[in-house]
């Protein structure tokens, strides 16, 4: 607990026993759902691990040690940043706000026109423009504020 604000730990406390109805997560469908409804991507592989490390069976507190253990493995920020560089073959470093707009629009779940407007406004990219996607991904992976 002492790795994480008391709010983070009041929503995976809810999302915990939302899932785990039992008190304890006892197979890895549970531990999947709980890490994913929480926004993580651990692989099948890192789950099966965190589930063998707790010889099976997951309580709340030993739930927070492995979200500890996870947090420092997955960086979504530089995961992002690499796929932009897998497909930046010039390695320029930049996208076209164009391009940009269709990935977010129209890939993976895909976020509406109002969503990206919102995005493009606070990351200050205008429809014409050319996005450095490194400082991009700084400004999208940032916390929300409270005042949201």
């Amino acid at each position: 607990a002492r790795y994480f604000k008391e709010q983070d730990i009041d929503e995976f406390r809810e999302c915990f026993y939302l899932f785990a109805r039992s008190g304890q997560i006892n197979n890895l469908d549970e531990l999947t759902v709980i890490m994913r409804s929480l926004g993580l991507s651990p692989t099948i592989q890192e789950l099966v691990s965190y589930l063998k490390q707790k010889n099976g069976k997951m309580s709340f507190a030993d739930f927070l040690d492995i979200m500890h253990q996870h947090s420092s493995v997955e960086n979504l920020p530089d995961e992002v940043i690499a796929a932009f560089k897998a497909a930046d073959p010039q390695n320029k470093g930049t996208i076209s706000a164009k391009q940009l707009r269709n990935l977010l629009q129209n890939w993976g779940e895909g976020l509406s026109v109002r969503e990206v407007d919102n995005i493009f406004r606070e990351a200050n990219v205008n429809n014409n423009s050319t996005v450095r996607y490194a400082d991009f991904v700084k400004i999208a992976c940032a916390p929300v504020p409270d005042y949201y």
